[in-house]
């Protein structure tokens, strides 16, 4: 699973006109599943992203959580993160997951997220939609987490 995330003063995702989800300041967060992920890289990631340490302390110092400052987590779905771009001019997809595999880890990340951070806290995009995305980027602040799946073997 990787994570892209944002440090943000705001951020909304817009689908046909209509916000369908939107925070404060916390984090914007681009989320994409790989082809052999499961529920457990997905927790893995999403224990790792509410306690990484992007927000400033008293000092100045990048040493609070999303999770320590109660911000908003926006979450929004991105396969083409997952895009191989290692040879010619157009990314090939297939290192990320099927669409119903990256729906379901989506939504089990999200869930999870709510349950853990706060239902209040979280907002997301729609999976397979076209979406709009804006945001207040502070900092700025970005950082790409990923968490792969352990060897089969």
């Amino acid at each position: 699973m990787i994570a892209l995330l944002q440090r943000v003063s705001q951020a909304a995702v817009v689908v046909d006109g209509d916000t369908v989800g939107a925070i404060g300041a916390g984090l914007m967060v681009l989320v994409c599943a790989e082809r052999n992920d499961t529920a457990a890289e997905a927790d893995a990631l999403l224990t790792k992203l509410l306690a990484y340490r992007v927000f400033a302390d008293e000092a100045g110092k990048m040493n609070r959580s999303v999770a320590d400052v109660q911000g908003g987590l926006l979450l929004v779905p991105q396969f083409t993160l997952a895009a191989d771009t290692n040879s010619g001019t157009r990314p090939s997809f297939t290192p990320a997951a099927a669409p119903e595999l990256g729906r379901q880890l989506f939504d089990h990340f999200a869930a999870q997220a709510r349950l853990r951070h706060g239902e209040d806290k979280v907002g997301t995009g729609r999976f397979g939609a076209d979406m709009k995305v804006s945001l207040t980027n502070d900092g700025p602040v970005t950082f790409w987490l990923q968490v792969k799946p352990k060897a089969q073997g």
